[in-house]
């Protein structure tokens, strides 16, 4: 018992151990360069999806064994880590650095769910908007962990409106006022505004601080003898953590920028393709929008029927008399944006920049009409998605925020310095250096699979698959990535199954984008467990949900995500990218690899 105890105790030494020494036979035996190369490739991913080591110190590995193996120098895989995707994080995370540490994402967030409303059906469709939106431009992390708390005080004005209720009913009933109840009421608001202060999240947080606890500790009630005072208020927390947790990651789909995989997918793609000029910011934003927010709509739908049931008479009733719930919600969300203030200079450039820098991306390439980029026709290709980025995220280093002042021995009070609206230490804060070299290593990774001749080796293998239709190919593979995007993590799987399956569509002779597209998308859909990705994680720690809650809805996310991606690439994205035709800026297959 004791020899089993110290095998899991240093269980994931001896999985690094084991792993290197067993699968070292295959170089060895084998001796060519694609077996080197795929035995690098076999320890990464075992690595990768164990976790064995940190994901960031696994991406290192390429350059400490490629050139051991006489796969690439060290210089050149060097050059690997550090691409345009790294210059286009540093200029998104500026841009995330100043709406977090200003408030601005909180002030957004709060006024679109005024907006639509405190009925329970259109409330959280007002939380799902708003996170969505808030995650197109910041990571999913930092935005379910700043819309938790606020969707957590409003679930618990909802259970605390309806113990007013009971209060006034049993008053009424019993000609006296029931004191018990009315201490008890107390005790629970001085709970709600205790736990509101603890949840409240930290600007810079990393993801594993940003997984905040929280337990929901009400009154037991005498009748239930629970923590919940009727069915409905525990279905109401657990609806209101999957919409912050799921929204927050489906938002991310729409823009490059929006989630790790989306960069990652790019700078993959237009390294290995540098012909094709088709994939920018506005291209993905344009067939990539409607895929998310069908998505978003069907799983608002299939989310409230689940937990509180779909009741379209309720919900589009006129003039109905708001209940006493709802009156709680709308007062609560109208005194955590109150205690924002008046919108302040700082909120305003932020706004301005962001804006801003939304509008350069789009009018860049825009493919309809000649974009800015035109005036340096010169230089076509030089400025790139990543020039936008720097150029506004230099700005936030630039622009003054407030002055600093000091006194002086006389005591007057003078300004000698101004503060900028991010510093330094405050980017580094945001900055997530572990995806970075994450990242990097899934460039070298695939770098190598070119220089070795694996992923021909590869390609070569596949071809046989051509035989079947390619709608299937693209929903095996979709299938496929979805299902190991749950034990692992995304931007691990993304990097992992790009060096694949590239050459799978280059072997069956069909545009790479037509199965490189939807992959990338169902990366994302990480919906079934609470360790699947950080806002999972972040939902569940609040003590509302069970897994199988989470399973329950979470597949039937998946489900409507696949079948959305499916059609978009069968409508709409057909014609942006002429998906029927292989495209010249591919290689061209010889005809003993093609099917």
């Amino acid at each position: 018992m004791k020899f089993f105890s110290y095998i899991m105790v240093y269980r994931r030494f001896l999985l690094v151990v084991l792993t290197v020494l067993v699968l070292l036979p295959l170089p060895i035996v084998l001796h060519t360069k694609e077996t080197e190369c795929a035995y690098i490739l076999f320890v990464v991913a075992i690595f990768w999806l164990t976790e064995a080591l940190p994901l960031s110190v696994t991406a290192l590995l390429p350059s400490l064994m490629f050139p051991m193996l006489g796969i690439m120098p060290s210089k050149k895989v060097a050059s690997a880590y550090f691409k345009d995707f790294h210059l286009l994080l540093i200029g998104v995370i500026c841009l995330a650095t100043s709406i977090e540490k200003w408030n601005l994402h909180k002030r957004i967030a709060l006024k679109m769910v005024m907006i639509v409303g405190v009925n329970p059906a259109w409330l959280t469709l007002g939380f799902m908007s708003s996170t969505a939106f808030l995650s197109m431009w910041l990571s999913n992390t930092s935005t379910a962990a700043m819309a938790m708390p606020i969707a957590e005080a409003v679930a618990q004005q909802i259970i605390n409106a309806e113990a007013e209720v009971e209060a006034t009913q049993m008053t009424y009933f019993n000609g006296s006022t029931n004191h018990g109840l009315e201490i008890d009421e107390s005790v629970n608001g001085h709970e709600t505004n205790e736990r509101k202060e603890k949840t409240k999240p930290v600007p810079g947080c990393n993801n594993d601080s940003g997984k905040i606890s929280s337990k929901v500790e009400l009154e037991k009630n005498s009748g239930m003898g629970t923590k919940y005072r009727t069915k409905k208020g525990h279905m109401i927390c657990k609806l209101m953590c999957l919409c912050i947790a799921y929204s927050s990651t489906i938002g991310g789909l729409t823009t490059i920028t929006g989630t790790s995989t989306n960069l990652i997918f790019a700078e993959y793609f237009n390294t290995r393709y540098p012909d094709c000029r088709c994939l920018n910011f506005g291209s993905w934003f344009t067939f990539s929008f409607p895929a998310a927010l069908i998505i978003l709509l069907l799983s608002w739908i299939w989310l409230q029927w689940l937990f509180l049931g779909f009741n379209f008479k309720e919900m589009f009733k006129c003039g109905k008399t708001k209940t006493v719930q709802q009156k709680a919600c709308a007062e609560v969300i109208k005194q955590e944006y109150q205690k924002l203030g008046p919108i302040r200079y700082q909120e305003i450039v932020t706004l301005v920049l962001f804006i801003l820098m939304a509008l350069l991306w789009f009018s860049r390439d825009p493919g309809f009409v000649p974009g800015w980029s035109a005036l340096f026709s010169e230089y076509p290709g030089f400025a790139t998605d990543s020039t936008v980025a720097l150029l506004i995220g230099l700005l936030f280093f630039l622009i003054p925020a407030k002055r600093l002042t000091k006194t002086t021995p006389t005591g007057e009070i003078v300004a000698f310095d101004y503060s900028p609206l991010i510093t330094w230490k405050e980017f580094q804060s945001f900055m997530p250096w572990d995806i970075a070299i994450l990242v990097g290593g899934g460039f070298a990774l695939a770098d190598g699979c070119e220089e070795s001749g694996l992923s021909n080796w590869i390609a070569n293998k596949l071809s046989p698959l051509g035989s079947l239709p390619v709608w299937l190919i693209i929903l095996i593979s979709s299938l496929m990535v979805t299902s190991l995007t749950e034990v692992a993590s995304n931007p691990a799987t993304i990097t992992l199954l790009l060096p694949i399956l590239s050459p799978l569509a280059e072997a069956i002779h069909v545009n790479p984008l037509y199965i490189l597209i939807p992959s990338t998308l169902c990366t994302s859909f990480a919906f079934l467990l609470p360790v699947a990705n950080p806002p999972n994680a972040i939902v569940f720690s609040y003590g509302h949900l069970k897994v199988i809650d989470m399973v329950k809805a979470g597949l039937g996310v998946n489900i409507v995500g696949v079948a959305v991606v499916m059609l978009g690439i069968y409508t709409w994205i057909v014609p942006m990218f002429d998906l029927y035709t292989y495209p010249s800026w591919a290689p061209a297959m010889s005809n003993e690899t093609m099917p």
